[in-house]
């Protein structure tokens, strides 16, 4: 039986990093229709939502910092 595949947009942090990353996956949901993410995928990251289909995200946090650079 072939499984169906489920397209999602999985927003995390890498666990040595602050910087909040993106990417479009299609994972296999459950028997209770929950997408289920591979513990191989999940290794190292800090899963912050899990969203249907691919999303443009237009703003994240920590994309308008800028460098302040030395304060006196």
């Amino acid at each position: 039986m072939k499984k169906t595949l489920t397209q999602v947009t999985i927003i995390y942090y890498q666990v040595e990093s602050l910087e909040l990353l993106h990417e479009v996956k299609s994972f296999p949901k459950n028997h209770q229709g929950r997408v289920v993410l591979p513990e191989e995928f999940k290794k190292g990251k800090s899963i912050i939502a899990v969203c249907e289909g691919e999303i443009t995200i237009l703003n994240k946090v920590g994309d308008r910092i800028l460098s302040v650079g030395k304060i006196a």
